[in-house]
Order: structure tokens, then C-alpha cells, then sequence
């Protein structure tokens, strides 16, 4: 039954989630689990809990296992605790203490017993001892499907209900205790290690592979693989930035797969699915999922995951980009209002105002949530300003040609202010910016000169560099 289910349950949800129909995805998942639970109890005649337990061993080898387990989660902590709340209920406090020696024996027999078998079958396996000491320790408990096989040998009359009784309080207490045992790794790894069997084994350090959740940091979280976050992850994957994609369209993951790119199917608004992509090891999230209400889910979920993960998200309305920022994003998009900032931009850089000051304006704009009747009188009162002081002058860039006479002449001794009224602010050379060009520098050939000045004065250092001016002057 697993064997035939892990090549046609993986297969059927992956058909399933092409349908793109949430609710019809959870109906299939309770149906897969429901059914190969009866099934396995009515074909093989073991427990509904065995059944269930072979359905999620089935569906984990499925890459929608994420999303399975997001959709179950209800169900699973509702099932939990109706599940501890009824194994509790058998627990006699009366029984326990008139038992107390019994109980304590049989802790002591599972503990011990079960941790001397695991060292035993170290002597036969070439992993170093300490391995086996803390696996020993760890499965050195009575483990809850202990109690669903209790339940079974009570149903069968192959347990009494004192001997159930007695099994339940010895897993009350090893389970108690096991968190403490693991103070005894060392201890025991230091005596084990004088016996002549083991002792090879003690001092023997295999390397252990790293942990693929550890090997994962310093990446971007993409949620959302429409237009925008596709752009995003081609950005970031010319630029070798590592990354996970969380997606909700299966065929898209699909695409992203094919690429040989990390990516999750599943909904981001669910902590589940934020859990698996490490997001107190990760550098960025970016939201691009348009939906508001969602995407504060996201925001609200990442921000408690890692508080100090720099979080970018996308809005719909003025209204979200507040409310976004107050549940813990560094930066809103408003992509409608983002359009029309951008054209603000490019306008005032085509009517001659500084880059800098222009991209000052601009970022006050976002600060007030794109709210342009938030800008301050003086911020306008800047811009008029600069308008006033900067009309009729052009910033421009000219070449150094090998024939021009300025080649090897300093500053100084080129005199271009003098000669034209134009100022040099700023040089290129070899791709170094330099700015504000000192008296001795000397001019070479291939340089790119920037002059600040009127028409009329740039047009004048534009004849002295090609030196038309000095062949008027011999004139």
C-alpha cells in the first residue's frame, strides 16, 4: 500500500493543485488521509491510527507537502489535544500512588533497557559512539504511539485495564525525564570509551554534513512569482543572491523548478509555510502579492518570525501602505502611485534640476505614504527655488579628443573659466569620478569633462576644446 501510494497520491495532488481550487485541495487531502486510514484497517486490519500514520508517511514524499501540512494544521493541534485530553483522562492519581514501586520499576526498565540496546547495536555499525549515545537517549522514553498500541492490546484483551494503567504512567514519567538524560552524553561517553569495544568508536569523529536548513542563510524570500516578483527573481539570480520563491500557482512553481530555483508551493499568509524558508537566517523579504489582506498576514507573521528582517511589501491604497508600515515594513510600494511619482522624476530631471535634490523630493513623497498634499510649503517653496536659480542653465558633458589643445594643459593654464564663464564641476577618467577638479589637474586625452554654465557659455567651451576658438583669435 505505501510502495503504490507514494508513485500515485503525489501525482494526484499535483493534479489537484493545477485546478487551482484551494478548498477542492484540502477536500482531496482529508479524503487521501481519511481514506488509507479505513482502508489499511479494513484491508489489513490494523489500527485507524496506523492507517492515518501511513497517509502522512505517504503525502510527505510529495513537494506539496508544505502546503498540506499548513491546511491540516487546524486539525492536527484539534486532534492533539482531544487525543492527550483522552490519555490523560485514563490516568488514575490512586492507582499510580498505591503502584508507585511498579511504575517506577517498569520507567526504569523502559529507560535503561532501551538505552542499553541502542549502545549494544553500536558494536555493530560503523558511526562514532557518541552518535549512538544520543540516539539512545532519545528514543530512551515511551513514545505516544505507545498508546494507540496499548489502546489496540486493551481492545484485543491482551491488556488489562492495570496493566494499560501502568503502561500509561510509565510513559508519564519517562517522557517527564528524558529532557534530563541528555546531560548524560558525556559521562557515559567518557566510560564507554575505557571499554576496549568501544573504545575505537569513542575516538572516531565522522564528519557530519551540515543540515540543509543551516546551510540556507543570507537569502531573499520572494512571495509572489507574478509579473513583478519574476522580474525580482531574474534580478536576483543574474546577480548569483540566493533565494526562495513562495508561490501559490502550481504552475508556476512548475516553471520555477524547471530554472533549478528554490520555491515552495504554498499561501505565505500561513506561518507554516513561512517556517521552511528560515527567515531568522535571511536577509530580505519582498512581498509582491497584491492582495492586501494577505499581504499583512505576511507582513504581520515575518515580522514575528525575525524581528529584524528588512521586510518590502506591496499595497493597493494609500490606507494599506499605513497600516503596513504600523505592522512592521520597512518599505511600501504603491504601485499605482509609484507610476506617477516616477514621472514627477523624470520630468524635474528633464527641466534641469539637480539629481539629488530631485530624488530628495521624491523620497519625501514616499515618506508621506505618497500623499502629496503632505508635502510641506518649504519642500515645495525648494523646488521653486531651484527652478529660479537653475533656468537657463545646462549641465553638460563633453570628450577629450587626442587633437585637442587642452590635452596636457592644467586647469589653470587651460583658463577655461576665464575664457568662457563655464565652470568644470566635474571629470571622468578611466571610470573615476572626479569632482570639483583641482587648479593642477591636467587634462588627458579620453576624458570626459562635465561643465556647469548658460547656453551661450557651454557653447563657448564646446569651441575651446576643439579649439575653434583659438583658430578666431589668430583670425
Amino acid at each position: 500500500m505505501f510502495f503504490g501510494g507514494v508513485r500515485v497520491i503525489p501525482w494526484l495532488l499535483e493534479r489537484v493543485a493545477h485546478m487551482h481550487s484551494r478548498e477542492l485541495f484540502i477536500l482531496v487531502v482529508l479524503v487521501i488521509t481519511l481514506g488509507t486510514a479505513l482502508g489499511a484497517a479494513e484491508l489489513f486490519g490494523v489500527s485507524l491510527a496506523l492507517g492515518a500514520f501511513l497517509a502522512g508517511a505517504i503525502i510527505s514524499q510529495s513537494h506539496l507537502s508544505h502546503q498540506v501540512g499548513a491546511d491540516v494544521f487546524s486539525f492536527r493541534e484539534a486532534f492533539s489535544v482531544l487525543f492527550f485530553v483522552s490519555v490523560g483522562m485514563l490516568v488514575n492519581p490512586v492507582f499510580l500512588w498505591q503502584n508507585l514501586g511498579q511504575v517506577l520499576g517498569l520507567t526504569a526498565l523502559v529507560v535503561f533497557g532501551k538505552l542499553l540496546i541502542v549502545i549494544v547495536m553500536a558494536m555493530f555499525f560503523p558511526q562514532p559512539l557518541r552518535t549512538f549515545l544520543v540516539i539512545a537517549i532519545g528514543l530512551s522514553q515511551v513514545g505516544e504511539f505507545s498508546f494507540i498500541l496499548g489502546q489496540g492490546g486493551l481492545s484485543l484483551g491482551l491488556l488489562s485495564v492495570e496493566q494499560y494503567s501502568l503502561i500509561l504512567a510509565a510513559s508519564l514519567f519517562s517522557i517527564t525525564i528524558n529532557p534530563f538524560m541528555y546531560r548524560l552524553v558525556d559521562p557515559l561517553e567518557r566510560l564507554l570509551s575505557k571499554v576496549p569495544v568501544f573504545s575505537k568508536r569513542a575516538q572516531k569523529r565522522l564528519p557530519t554534513p551540515l543540515p540543509a536548513e543551516e546551510k540556507i542563510k543570507d537569502h531573499v524570500v520572494v512571495v509572489g512569482y507574478d509579473r513583478i516578483g519574476k522580474h525580482l527573481v531574474d534580478v536576483l539570480t543574474s546577480l548569483k543572491i540566493p533565494m526562495i520563491v513562495i508561490e501559490e500557482d502550481i504552475d508556476r512553481i512548475v516553471e520555477l523548478q524547471e530554472q533549478a530555483i528554490p520555491a515552495l508551493y504554498g499561501d505565505a499568509s500561513n506561518s507554516e509555510v513561512l517556517d521552511q524558508t528560515h527567515l531568522e537566517k535571511a536577509k530580505l523579504l519582498v512581498s509582491t502579492v497584491p492582495d492586501e489582506t494577505a499581504t499583512a498576514m505576511i507582513v504581520s507573521k515575518a515580522r514575528t518570525l525575525s524581528p529584524t528582517l528588512s521586510i518590502m511589501a506591496r499595497s493597493s491604497s494609500q490606507e494599506g501602505v499605513i497600516e503596513l508600515e504600523k505592522m512592521g515594513a520597512n518599505y511600501v510600494v504603491l504601485p499605482e502611485l509609484e507610476g506617477g511619482l516616477e514621472l514627477i522624476h523624470n520630468a524635474l530631471l528633464e527641466l534641469k534640476f539637480p539629481l539629488q535634490e530631485v530624488h530628495a523630493y521624491t523620497q519625501a513623497v514616499r515618506r508621506d505614504h505618497y500623499n502629496l498634499e503632505n508635502i510641506s510649503n518649504e519642500e515645495h517653496r525648494s523646488l521653486d527655488d531651484l527652478l529660479a536659480a537653475f533656468k537657463g542653465i545646462e549641465i553638460s558633458w563633453m570628450n577629450l579628443e587626442a587633437d585637442s589643445p587642452l590635452i596636457g594643459q592644467t586647469l589653470a593654464e587651460a583658463g577655461i573659466r576665464s575664457k568662457t564663464g563655464a565652470s568644470l564641476v566635474a571629470l571622468i577618467r578611466e571610470g573615476q569620478l572626479l569632482a570639483n577638479p583641482k587648479s593642477q589637474t591636467i587634462f588627458l586625452a579620453g576624458d570626459r569633462l562635465g561643465f556647469i554654465g548658460e547656453s551661450p557659455q557651454i557653447e563657448s567651451v564646446r569651441k575651446l576644446i576643439l579649439a575653434e576658438i583659438q583658430a578666431e583669435t589668430q583670425a
